[in-house]
């Protein structure tokens, strides 16, 4: 609905990072000389509407999963816990393995406790108060909570 409207999807993570989906149609140019045919592609002003609608879901996710490993660093850092971390790999010395995993329970409720999809439709709103948007779909009944206590939380 945004992108239809010529806009980039763009929202703010968790932790306050913009995103951008930079997703823009391409022109294509032939260029001819004496010697050769030369085929530049150039990125246009027009919105790629389907790469930014197919886009969206996998980037959202992936800015919640950045705010979470965001919030974990954080926490590690004021701790005393040396992290390190890359994309969905979390980090720390062997014997603060147990402590990190306490703080990745803990950081992954504060993060899912709050209320992102209603955050994320009012930031769409004020961004885009020409579209229409849909109301956020109800919540199940999963207590995030339980994440604390479980045998296994990441896989």
């Amino acid at each position: 609905m945004i992108a239809s409207k010529n806009q980039p999807v763009r929202w703010t993570s968790p932790v306050g990072l913009p995103v951008v989906q930079p997703y823009k149609k391409y022109k294509n140019y032939m260029i001819r000389t004496s010697l050769q045919c030369l085929a530049l592609r150039r990125e246009g002003d027009a919105i790629a509407t389907q790469r930014q609608k197919a886009a969206f879901p996998p980037n959202f996710v992936h800015s919640l999963d950045s705010s979470h490993m965001m919030m974990t660093a954080i926490t590690c850092k004021e701790a005393g816990l040396h992290f390190a971390g890359v994309h969905d790999s979390f980090w720390v010395h062997a014997c603060d393995v147990d402590k990190m995993n306490q703080i990745l329970r803990e950081q992954f409720v504060e993060l899912y406790s709050m209320p992102i999809l209603e955050n994320l439709l009012e930031e769409f709103q004020t961004l885009f108060p020409t579209v229409e948007f849909p109301p956020c779909p109800a919540q199940g009944n999963f207590d995030v909570r339980e994440v604390l206590t479980s045998t296994y939380f990441f896989n």
